[in-house]
């Protein structure tokens, strides 16, 4: 099952991307002011999934990519994928799970992964 997973940026703002079961990104969201933006988009895509348009194109490099489209605005895009195939299976992989998706939300934390120098000086000190 995939899933949305919710972070901040260093500039403040949000964005989210779809990631497979493997934990692949697969899609990244175009950029948000408010974490509640993220979560209309993203509960908008698992109920009304038929309404975006996936659009697929090729990217500079010979890569491929897609973006989803509401109303002409971009909401999203695909990351680089090597072969045609590899791009519908990412895409199968949005159809098959987008709707039971389980939603991460790492936004309030200063940093998802700690730096190893700060948790190697609290193991010594502890």
């Amino acid at each position: 099952m995939g899933a949305f997973v919710i972070s901040k940026r260093v500039n403040g703002a949000y964005k989210f991307i779809f990631a497979s079961r493997k934990g692949k990104p697969i899609f990244t969201s175009l950029t948000c002011k408010q974490k509640s933006d993220c979560e209309e988009m993203i509960q908008a895509f698992q109920t009304q999934w038929e309404r975006f348009t996936l659009t697929q194109s090729k990217a500079s490099g010979g890569k491929f990519i897609f973006r989803l489209t509401k109303d002409g605005l971009v909401l999203a895009t695909s990351r680089k994928y090597t072969t045609e195939r590899l791009l519908q299976k990412g895409i199968e992989e949005i159809t098959r799970s987008i709707a039971i998706a389980e939603v991460l939300d790492f936004s309030d934390q200063e940093t998802i992964f700690p730096d190893p120098a700060m948790v190697f000086a609290e193991e010594e000190n502890s």
